[in-house]
């Protein structure tokens, strides 16, 4: 695999339009918020939530999206709140003429931690 043009989830962020950036600082918050003790490095060129020095998700943004990947396994419930986000096998899409689902972005964060469990 390709070195990363990043040092860390900052020097990512740091090249982001000022929109997506503020965007993307919210998710990075909210994944912290529903992942205490969770860390964060650069792969695959992204930012990455860890857990237990493991991935756990990625996420990235774009001119017209943010995106999470890949889609956790979930429940019936979360399976219909995410369905109309996901573009593609195991991605999810925000595009950010609307405004992003935190709270949908939350759960997503905890059921790839209930996920590990399994």
């Amino acid at each position: 695999m390709a070195e990363s043009e990043f040092a860390n989830v900052d020097d990512y962020l740091a090249t982001q339009p000022a929109e997506v950036r503020e965007v993307l600082e919210n998710v990075r918050q909210v994944l912290h918020d529903a992942v205490p003790g969770a860390g964060e490095t650069i792969s695959y060129n992204m930012p990455t939530l860890t857990l237990d020095d493991k991935p756990l998700l990625y996420f990235s943004g774009w001119k017209q999206h943010i995106s999470l990947y890949p889609i956790p396994p979930v429940d019936e419930d979360l399976a219909a709140a995410i369905t109309p986000y996901i573009a593609g096998k195991g991605t999810l899409k925000f595009p950010l003429q609307e405004p992003i689902p935190y709270d949908l972005v939350a759960r997503i964060a905890g059921a790839f931690v209930a996920g590990r469990g399994k």
